[in-house]
């Protein structure tokens, strides 16, 4: 990455309005004094840059500031999968933990920001406050449980089901950012959600347009916004229903 992508600006978490989104509540003073000077810097990343890719050295954590971020992977015949989508106030890097080698390339949707956070400070930290290293456990299981979600969408859900399923958590994740709780712009192109789901371009175009049909959603380009989230959450298999 060249320097032109790069801004080292000092930080702190205690002045983030998007600190209860990455980091733990309930913090001392002088804990989150610590906290401040683990996460030293800053970075900027152009729209279409990545953050990190597939092979490269792990060595830090990075929490999203402002922007948004793709996760993908390469496929046997060249294609790219897409793994999952990451905005403000999460942290991104999870992948690298394991084989001290991220298994994924991680790229800017948008010009977006992150936060720094050297593995191994932080690791050093979390045993000596205890709410970090808790936080850090949930940040952990929290994708586990992403993960087994996105399995359960590729492996039972129709694309009517995968669609509603994508919009409906979009769009609470925003809305605990302080957005609207009904309307969202869609940093993605129409393939990439595609390769998310697992469906093709025409199909996600066309549940698009079904839903609108239906009047489910409006759809204004990347501009969407949910009209009845009832009918949205209906189409959603019930639990205990086979």
């Amino acid at each position: 990455m060249s320097d032109a992508l790069r801004a080292t600006i000092k930080v702190a978490c205690s002045n983030c309005n998007l600190r209860e989104l990455c980091m733990p509540m309930g913090l001392l003073p002088q804990e989150l004094e610590r906290l401040d000077n683990l996460v030293a810097t800053r970075r900027k990343i152009k729209r279409g840059a990545t953050l990190f890719r597939t092979g490269e050295a792990f060595g830090s954590l990075f929490a999203v500031r402002t922007g948004f971020f793709k996760t993908c992977v390469t496929s046997e015949d060249g294609r790219d999968q897409v793994t999952g989508f990451q905005m403000a106030g999460e942290i991104i890097g999870l992948d690298g933990i394991v084989n001290d080698r991220h298994t994924c390339d991680a790229v800017a949707l948008e010009d977006a920001e992150v936060c720094v956070m050297p593995f191994e400070r932080l690791g050093e930290l979390s045993r000596e406050v205890g709410a970090l290293q808790h936080h850090l456990h949930r940040v952990m299981s929290r994708e586990i449980v992403r993960e087994h979600g996105v399995m359960l969408l590729l492996g039972t859900m129709h694309a009517e089901e995968r669609l509603a399923a994508f919009l409906l958590n979009l769009v609470q994740r925003l809305h605990a950012r302080g957005f609207s709780g009904s309307e969202l712009v869609l940093r993605m192109t129409r393939q990439e959600i595609g390769s998310y789901l697992g469906l093709k371009l025409e199909t996600v175009s066309r549940t698009f347009s079904r839903f609108a049909d239906q009047g489910l959603i409006d759809v204004r380009h990347r501009h969407v916004r949910i009209l009845d989230v009832d009918a949205l959450k209906a189409l959603l298999p019930q639990p205990g229903v086979a």
